[in-house]
């Protein structure tokens, strides 16, 4: 039996491990397992391979490795910054402010601190995603503690300018977190230069293993403690730490940090071919998000008269796996409130579908995609009551 071909399109809902990032996790696992907060040897190794792996992921961000505080995940991040800086700034206000567009576990994190009697403001965004730095002077108050503004977008790709709204939000006192999972090993990232006072990341949007994340604490910002139960994490974070992932999180980034400029030139090459490819051959088709100011590998599609889910389908039978939105909301019916944001109309935001390429995309995996996907949307347009 032939064996099914796959193209991977869905590299901002994961990717695979890199087989160094797995080298340097396999003897972690076996040889070198011991516990961290052990006193005797193999416990200290493990030890000592977190300390030079918080050294790789804050050197990927211009940190200094005491302020990476490593996590279970991005979501885990997101949480732990806003509510943690939230709680902690509460004697001085009840008022944050995030955007409209923000990734669910930011969006729910704004959602639990309004039950919790806080005042959310959330940012509209531009026809392009993006939030404008005259809106968020607005909407600054006395009371305003924290802004989340996350620094690429994970279903448009579009890039904020997070350094001006950074400076905007330090003049008034309050602090500043960015949502970087998207961003991380993508673009450049220099947390001193931006000024931001958290930044979330997460090790599988980088070819390292799930379940592991971070957290950037600017020196001077005292989180609450997340976890209570041990002193991991300098006392913030209990449990033992996953130190296989850790490894892995750690290897990932050195790699990310060595390869990222050809990283960046590759991806944006064959976003900007396909983008060009589906926009010639397949008709009634736009763009979501920024053309210019837009991640590397991120393209989102809103096709007219026909379901994104139908597409996807169909692309699958192909073997061709892409999104038709956020990973961790895409099996839902609700419409994308990114979309909606933007102004996609109702009827249309159904007909998107996201491609996100990676380090191991070819222009010969799009040719095959575009070819697969122009086929689709004819044959669904051929049945839809929509487009005739």
């Amino acid at each position: 039996m032939k064996e099914k071909r796959i193209i991977y399109l869905d590299n901002a809902a994961t990717t695979p491990v890199k087989p160094e990032v797995l080298d340097a996790m396999i003897p972690f696992f076996t040889d070198s397992f011991g516990n961290p907060s052990s006193l005797y040897s193999i416990g200290q190794n493990s030890k000592d391979a977190i300390k030079n792996a918080r050294g790789q992921v804050a050197a990927l961000i211009g940190a200094n490795a005491a302020e990476i505080f490593f996590t279970g995940s991005g979501t885990e991040s997101d949480n732990w910054a806003f509510i943690g800086a939230a709680m902690w700034k509460r004697p001085k206000g009840q008022h944050v402010i995030t955007s409209a567009i923000e990734h669910h576990a930011l969006m729910h994190s704004a959602e639990y601190l309004e039950k919790e009697g806080f005042d959310v403001t959330y940012l509209p965004v531009d026809s392009e995603g993006f939030v404008s730095p005259d809106d968020l002077k607005n909407a600054l108050r006395e009371d305003t503690t924290v802004v989340s503004v996350m620094y690429a977008n994970n279903e448009i790709g579009t890039l904020q300018p997070i350094e001006e709204l950074c400076g905007i939000t330090h003049e008034r006192g309050a602090l500043f977190h960015t949502d970087a999972v998207q961003a991380l090993g993508n673009v450049p990232l220099d947390v001193k230069k931006l000024g931001v006072d958290m930044m979330s990341l997460s090790s599988h949007k980088i070819y390292g293993p799930k379940g592991v994340g971070a957290l950037y604490v600017r020196k001077g910002i005292s989180l609450p403690t997340y976890m209570h139960g041990g002193a991991q994490e300098s006392g913030k974070r209990a449990g033992t730490e996953n130190l296989t992932g850790i490894i892995g999180f750690g290897k990932a980034a050195e790699l990310a940090g060595e390869n990222l400029d050809s990283h960046i030139e590759k991806l944006r090459g064959l976003r900007d071919y396909f983008i060009e490819k589906v926009m010639t051959e397949i008709s009634d088709v736009r763009v979501n998000g920024s053309l210019d100011k837009r991640l590397p590998g991120n393209v989102n599609f809103t096709f007219k008269y026909i379901e994104g889910e139908a597409i996807l389908l169909l692309l699958d039978m192909a073997g061709i796996a892409v999104s038709t939105g956020s990973a961790c909301s895409s099996a839902s019916l609700t419409p994308s409130h990114v979309l909606s944001a933007i102004g996609v109309p109702s009827e249309d935001i159904h007909g998107s579908i996201r491609f996100t390429m990676g380090d191991f995309t070819t222009k010969e995996d799009l040719d095959y995609a575009a070819e697969e996907l122009k086929a689709a949307v004819e044959k669904l347009r051929s049945i839809s009551s929509l487009s005739n």
